[in-house]
């Protein structure tokens, strides 16, 4: 029977000590009692008759209060403890009536195990001084020294209980001019408030993710020379890369349906390389520059085989650019904002090819960060 509740003792307890606190070092203040046991000794006397005397303690009691700082591990203390005991014997014109009191002043140190969790077991030891009754009421001023061991509850951040053993002991003190020893073991019980850092805020949200500024750039049917809107829509991507400077342009080119296809890619990488050789001659580094022909593959909008864009000349007179709604790349974490570049109809003919899917007059720019690898997006 003994063994089960042994082991239903230990099972409640497991989860007790996994639980986990979030401690912050801080000052605290505590007040303690329990009982003290002051061990049996020989005293001497000026009596010829009876020249020592067995002195025998009853169990006595002790209190006292502590002021600390934590520092989630180790900590620092001020404690004050008086213990009292009652005697089997007196001195009479002393101090010593059948009872002997004594108060410690100690600095402890003392080392918290697993400061997180709710249980936590830990140890110390202590020196100071002792004030210990003699002939007059603590009048025997004495070198004193203790060791600690416990176990403290963490009710929660700030309150604290701790029960631990400790053995207190101190020089000889006297009294009459006759010396004895002073050996004591005691049983505490601590209630203990922290006057911890306030918990730090929450860290801020991150920033939203701007959609980044898009650009296209659209060609004549079966052309791959450059308006004068175009490269002005260039222009505009070579001034916001060169705000970055850290960053890559992926130049995509694609045509429509109609024609062969080894025909439509090929076009498609004189429409990028087109757009490469705008991008050198307005400040971009020609490393900084990757051109991909994707002929048929990747349209805007999908069609079917042969079919191709409407093929009245541009309007430029009647249709100003509009900037277009960005695409969002995605990235891995941590990196710059990437940026993408689109270009905007040049004409009434291209808003008709991005309704009817002809992807053949598109070319897409796309800014990419050099650190990490980014996803295009798809058509």
């Amino acid at each position: 029977m003994k063994k089960a509740l042994m082991a239903a003792a230990a099972l409640v307890a497991l989860p007790v000590m996994a639980q986990a606190q979030a401690p912050s070092p801080g000052v605290y203040i505590g007040a303690e009692g329990g009982l003290n046991w002051l061990l049996n000794f020989t005293a001497n006397t000026n009596n010829p008759v009876f020249p020592t005397v067995s002195v025998t303690p009853q169990t006595g009691w002790a209190v006292g209060g502590v002021i600390g700082y934590d520092f989630v591990g180790p900590r620092v203390e001020l404690e004050g403890v008086y213990r009292n005991n009652q005697l089997n014997v007196g001195v009479p014109g002393t101090a010593i009536n059948n009872q002997v009191g004594q108060l410690g002043i100690m600095a402890n140190l003392l080392y918290d195990f697993m400061p997180g969790s709710v249980i936590t077991p830990y140890i110390g030891a202590g020196a100071g001084v002792g004030f210990v009754d003699s002939n007059a009421s603590l009048g025997s001023t004495v070198f004193a020294y203790q060791g600690i061991i416990g176990l403290g509850w963490n009710v929660d951040t700030n309150f604290r209980v701790n029960i631990d053993g400790r053995y207190y002991g101190t020089s000889n003190p006297s009294v009459n001019g006759q010396t004895w020893t002073n050996n004591n073991f005691s049983v505490m019980l601590g209630l203990q408030l922290k006057f911890g850092a306030a918990a730090p805020p929450p860290p801020p949200p991150p920033p939203p993710m701007v959609s980044p500024p898009s650009f296209m750039v659209f060609f004549d049917w079966d052309r791959s020379n450059l308006s004068q809107q175009a490269l002005t829509t260039i222009q505009q991507a070579a001034n916001a890369f060169k705000t970055k400077g850290n960053a890559r342009i992926t130049a995509t080119g694609h045509t429509d349906t109609s024609g062969p296809e080894s025909y439509n890619m090929a076009l498609s990488l004189r429409r990028a390389n087109a757009v490469k050789d705008a991008l050198v001659r307005n400040g971009v580094p020609a490393q900084a520059i990757t051109v991909v022909g994707m002929g048929e593959k990747g349209l805007l909008v999908q069609t079917g085989d042969n079919v191709r864009r409407a093929a009245e000349p541009p309007r430029r007179d009647r249709h100003p650019v509009r900037r277009s709604q960005a695409t969002r790349l995605q990235g891995t974490a941590g990196l710059s904002p990437a940026v993408s570049f689109w270009a905007a109809p040049q004409c009434a003919a291209a808003q008709q090819a991005l309704a009817t899917g002809a992807a053949h007059s598109m070319l897409r720019i796309i800014w990419l960060a050099t650190s990490g690898r980014m996803r295009m997006p798809t058509a």
